[in-house]
């Protein structure tokens, strides 16, 4: 039977709960366990799919089509498994369900309420499908005394009591913060904070403090003093110089140990460590420097580019270099030149968004690295915006657009309303609801023989990929845009849906509808990235 770690957070939010649960899950897959990691959130959406990139950051979106929590990004990055739809739940689902069931009349005439329902309803998604896992870590979204956070807390103590012995625990992420005037951290909060969980009526196992500096003896001793836990079980988590030196930073800590411990478990092995500290070697001991440049439209933002920010890291790691970002907002190039923002840069890589706002600054970039033969690398919008530049300055199509944007007579990119998903096909309308309706998941591509692409892919002539868009290239144009070097080198496998497009005679211009960077790990760098550094890299030798 699977044992549950409930990881909750106090004192502030954005301490790194998510990246602390990868963590520990890695640490455990390491010892050799099966673990499956899974978020609770309390917002009242559905799913973040149609919240605002500036509020929630990233949509992380899954090979069965769901878009999720950026937290789940961690859990495959740092565990290898991918995870699912059932791995992510909100109050707006639960309550979706509640109230079908109520509508139809499951529920028998009895009132509704917060408990039982509700959480009832929570400890049915944390107990499903976790027969062939040895533990499963679930991440509580918020700080506990979170009002809509209640019914997940109220739910995970309930647990707590019905589980087995020794087949719960809970860790509570907290801050420890430096007063520089006292010169010495505070556990004044952290206290406050298990204070408040303990009303609710959960005792942490283990605090997991946060801080950067090391934690004295008295300072330790006191928070397990009055936080009711073992003095063993205060964890110091000390910032790291990179994210995936945590793993290596919770075992020197003692975290992985203390887990088991709270299990009545004796240590079957030590952690195989190898790769986390090849990992780390190669990122603090670099062979080199390349310089991307980013030309985003949410770039004040970069949680909402954070899958992207980690797929190029890992290109460095697979090349042995240290990948320097230079943000740019895509809008800046509507109104200048960009020469003088992209002349020193190795590499250009647009990302997807959505919107008309800063579109013609990306087609600027994707003008300025096709002209002076940059590397560049567009995914989603970046490569429809790379296809409406070839129309517009190679072609002669001047009024090239995406319907996106509004009516045009030259829709170079239009809006899908048909594809196939397997042998069934997925149709939507232009005045549909916005909220889950894009191409999600994973769909496979043809690609074409002896194309860049496919010797990127090692050869390979069929690839899977995610996708989230809801609009796409105009085949219509195909052979226009080869005739003058734009070629489709990856189609879907009807041959309806542009999948890849690039240049032949550049360097490495490559642009792709689906997003790589979803798939990309620390220890298996995606085949695009690597070879996208690989090229920028060789760049940056001529600059």
């Amino acid at each position: 039977m699977a044992r549950y770690i409930f990881i909750t957070g106090g004192v502030v939010s954005s301490l790194g709960k998510g990246l602390a649960s990868a963590a520990l899950g890695a640490l455990l897959q390491a010892r050799g366990y099966k673990v499956r990691l899974r978020k609770l959130d309390p917002y009242l959406n559905l799913d973040p799919g149609t919240m605002s990139p500036y509020q929630h950051g990233e949509v992380f979106v899954t090979d069965d089509g769901a878009e999720t929590d950026l937290d789940l990004g961690h859990y495959e990055r740092f565990t290898g498994r991918p995870a699912t739809k059932a791995d992510n739940i909100t109050t707006g689902r639960i309550y979706q369900d509640i109230l079908t069931k109520e509508r139809r009349g499951d529920y028998l005439g009895a009132t509704i309420q917060v408990v039982p329902h509700v959480t009832n309803a929570i400890k049915d998604f944390v107990l499903s499908g976790n027969d062939e896992y040895d533990f499963v870590l679930v991440e509580i979204g918020g700080t506990v005394g979170d009002i809509e956070g209640l019914p997940f807390f109220e739910a995970i103590r309930q647990l707590g009591n019905e589980l087995p012995r020794h087949h719960a625990i809970y860790i509570h992420l907290t801050l420890l913060p430096y007063i520089p005037s006292a010169g010495e951290l505070k556990t004044k909060p952290t206290q406050h904070s298990v204070k408040e969980l303990r009303s609710i009526g959960i005792q942490p196992d283990i605090l997991l403090c946060r801080t950067d500096r090391e934690i004295p003896k008295e300072e330790r001793r006191k928070l397990g003093l009055f936080c009711n836990v073992r003095e063993s079980a205060v964890i110091e988590a000390r910032d790291v110089d990179n994210i995936y030196a945590v793993p290596e930073a919770y075992h020197a800590a003692g975290l992985d140990d203390e887990v088991l411990a709270a299990f009545g478990i004796e240590p079957r092995i030590p952690p195989a460590l190898a790769s986390w500290h090849t990992i780390n070697e190669r990122v603090r001991n670099p062979e080199g420097d390349v310089t991307i440049a980013i030309v985003g439209k949410y770039t004040g933002m970069k949680d909402a580019y954070k899958s992207l920010i980690e797929a190029l890291s890992h290109g460095g790691i697979a090349n042995k270099v240290r990948v320097k970002l230079d943000w740019i907002e895509s809008e800046v190039f509507e109104n200048e030149d960009p020469a003088p923002f992209l002349e020193h840069v190795n590499g250009i890589l647009v990302p997807g968004g959505f919107g008309q706002r800063g579109a013609e600054g990306k087609i600027r970039a994707a003008q300025f690295a096709r002209e002076r033969d940059v590397p560049y690398f567009g995914i989603c919008f970046g490569m429809q915006m790379a296809v409406i530049e070839a129309a517009r300055n190679l072609v002669g199509i001047t009024e090239a657009n995406s319907t996106e944007f509004g009516p045009t007579k030259e829709p170079l990119v239009g809006l899908m309303t048909e594809w196939l998903r397997g042998n069934e096909l997925e149709k939507r309308s232009q005045s549909g609801d916005l909220g889950g309706t894009m191409r999600l998941g994973a769909y496979p591509a043809t690609l074409k023989r002896g194309s860049r692409v496919s010797e990127v892919y090692g050869g390979a002539t069929e690839i899977s990929e995610r996708h989230r868009h809801r609009y796409e290239v105009n085949t219509a144009y195909k052979d226009r845009l080869e005739q003058h070097g734009l070629k489709f080198s990856g189609l879907s496998p009807d041959g309806v849906l542009p999948e890849i497009v690039e240049y032949e005679d550049h360097p490495w211009f490559i642009g792709v509808q689906f997003h790589p960077e979803l798939k990309s790990r620390p220890f298996e760098p995606h085949p695009l990235f690597a070879s996208f550094i690989q090229a920028a890299m060789v760049q940056s030798r001529l600059v």
